[in-house]
């Protein structure tokens, strides 16, 4: 995990795996009290809180009040214990680097076109499941249609229109790390959108190659025809 405060002490390397399964544990089960964490990971409560304290600190983790639904009893209710953006941030770079692992030992071992073939395969998925929702509306909606989607898998795009056509930002991708070492997947998705679009597109600029954000161009009046 990395210190998002510098006045905080360094965190022992004993203590790291052990802090890393408290905040797995919240992401994976959502917001929960210290107890439920010892009981969860067979921890005593005072290594939890112990560990909950750093967590916060580093804003990894926030401490909420625990909603109470019914009759609320004596005393203050219990904190819970949520992760943060920077908490999920921290665990996406772990999934990153492995996902870096594997198309390396891919790419090694089936060369270029296994890459290619899987990122192929990846973005198939997306696809399926984007194309009746971009069918279902005009032409021209389209693209605004394929953003929505885009943004509901966390990839916050939009649309703007201009004279010579549309543009397609994303403001966020969940693989740039990966990207940014195997182009592979942004010419996949790339190649999806023309075929969701039915239109001839071009990738003007993407975040994985420094950019601040994922443009592409959706030309007007060039539609692929077969």
């Amino acid at each position: 995990m990395k210190t998002a405060l510098a006045a905080q002490p360094a965190v022992p390397t004993a203590d790291a795996p052990t802090r890393d399964r408290v905040a797995r544990s919240v992401l994976e089960h959502g917001p929960s009290t210290a107890a439920a964490l010892a009981d969860r990971l067979l921890l005593t409560p005072a290594a939890v809180r112990r560990h909950l304290d750093h967590l916060v600190a580093e804003g990894i983790l926030e401490a909420r009040e625990q909603r109470v639904y019914g009759t609320r009893g004596r005393g203050r209710p219990a904190k819970v214990f949520a992760i943060t953006d920077t908490g999920r941030d921290e665990f996406d770079q772990a999934y990153d680097d492995l996902a870096v692992h594997a198309l390396r030992f891919l790419a090694e071992t089936g060369g270029k076109p296994a890459v290619q073939e899987f990122a192929r395969r990846r973005v198939a998925e997306l696809e399926t499941r984007y194309r009746p929702l971009v069918e279902a509306v005009g032409e021209s909606e389209r693209p605004l249609a394929l953003a929505e989607a885009l943004t509901a898998d966390g990839y916050a795009a939009s649309v703007r229109s201009g004279p010579s056509g549309d543009q397609m930002c994303q403001h966020h991708c969940p693989v740039a790390h990966v990207a940014t070492e195997f182009p592979q997947l942004c010419e996949a998705e790339t190649e999806a959108f023309a075929r969701l679009l039915g239109s001839h597109v071009q990738r003007l600029a993407t975040i994985a190659h420094g950019d601040g954000v994922c443009t592409t161009n959706i030309p007007a009046n060039r539609r692929i025809t077969s």
